[in-house]
């Protein structure tokens, strides 16, 4: 195992509007289209119309594609956290609201395929082409305990902050106690005994999810199903079947809706009658969905086909906003627990910080009376 790192101190840079590599996208609102039913086709970008300009904040330090972001899910003091997992293997961990850099985590030996935050932020567990899953601690950035796998692991979450799942190429689910893990008796932090192992899968498991409010462990991956799994059961209770390998699944914030890409469609279902809520087709291949996470007015799309970043009105699948700043494919997309900002990663390895109300004063956006008076008395 490779010996634990500690994060390399307090950030000493901040990303400005005015930093390096960061653009004014100007593109056009679509005009509104009327959703038939729970699904609708989606046209392509229009001409017509404004939408306001938006500069967004980068966050560089990664040097290869970014794949995923998740935010914390609870603010603390209007503050929270943002990781992000890289091909470079080096999971980052920044602050939320300013996209300053926190930390890095140093252990994988090969690329970081996912990193996720416990409910509490004090631990963060990732996903790794090197065959292991890790837990971190995320005060002193120490790496507390190695899981071995016999293949590429894709994806890994928490479970009540006391189990962690993973999934991968070997096609099944494992889970991990914690507290057998990280106890005095398990010599050199490496953990290879799994609790229990979950089978049935038929591709590789890329994305997995743990449903609090349900006790349910949601999976997805390359057999094109999302399945449902009770821990007290060996098969799944439910299965969601699309037609494409599924790039991305995830929860809204509230628990309520499943959230799916799959080839050039995004669908939501209702996570507790199961049932399609929305599907909306869209005219370019889609790596990722985010809800905003109060009004579910609003969700935010990345594609892997193009550079752009998409918002869309929730109800009747209107495009509202269209934004290039990226110079690649757009992998990761996801909205701050306070729906105020949504970040983007990118092949071209740079993350992107947006306002939802572009203008308003948040963070390091400053209103322009600020900046005016910024400028004057210096």
């Amino acid at each position: 195992m490779t010996e634990p790192t500690s994060l390399a101190g307090p950030s000493t840079t901040t990303p400005t509007a005015s930093s390096p590599g960061v653009t004014t996208p100007t593109s056009s609102i679509t005009p509104p289209t009327s959703a038939a039913g729970p699904t609708a086709t989606i046209p392509s970008s229009g001409t017509s119309g404004t939408q306001t300009r938006q500069i967004p904040l980068t966050c560089s330090g990664h040097t290869r594609p970014v794949v995923q972001l998740q935010f914390s899910p609870f603010m603390l003091d209007n503050s929270y956290l943002l990781i992000s997992a890289c091909k470079d293997g080096m999971p980052i961990l920044r602050d939320g609201v300013t996209g300053d850099w926190v930390g890095t985590f140093l252990g994988h030996k090969g690329a970081v395929w996912s990193s996720k935050l416990n409910r509490d932020t004090s631990r963060a567990v990732t996903a790794s082409a090197d065959f292991t899953a890790k837990l971190w601690d995320t005060y002193t950035g120490e790496e507390l305990v190695s899981f071995p796998h016999g293949h590429i692991v894709r994806t890994a979450d928490f479970i009540n902050d006391t189990h962690v799942v993973t999934g991968g190429a070997e096609k099944m689910l494992r889970i991990f106690d914690l507290n057998q893990a990280t106890s005095t008796s398990n010599v050199g932090g490496r953990c290879d005994a799994a609790a229990l192992e979950l089978e049935g899968h038929e591709g590789a498991i890329k994305h997995v999810t743990w449903d609090h409010a349900r006790s349910l462990i949601l999976s997805a991956g390359d057999d094109r199903q999302v399945r449902v799994w009770d821990l007290r059961t060996p098969t799944p209770v439910h299965t969601y079947v699309t037609d494409e390998p599924i790039t991305s699944m995830d929860l809204s914030a509230d628990g309520e809706l499943v959230m799916c890409t799959a080839g050039r469609t995004v669908r939501f279902w209702d996570a507790s009658s199961r049932q399609l809520v929305k599907a909306y087709t869209m005219p370019y291949d889609v790596s990722s969905v985010s809800l905003h996470p109060h009004t579910h007015n609003t969700f935010v799309t990345g594609g892997s086909s193009d550079l752009w970043v998409r918002v869309y009105d929730y109800e009747s699948g209107a495009e509202l906003e269209v934004y290039k700043g990226h110079h690649g494919p757009v992998h990761a997309v996801s909205y701050s627990p306070d729906g105020e900002i949504y970040a983007t990663g990118s092949e071209d390895g740079t993350i992107r910080l947006w306002q939802t109300t572009p203008g308003k004063v948040y963070g390091l956006w400053q209103s322009r009376k600020a900046k005016e008076d910024s400028l004057l008395y210096r």
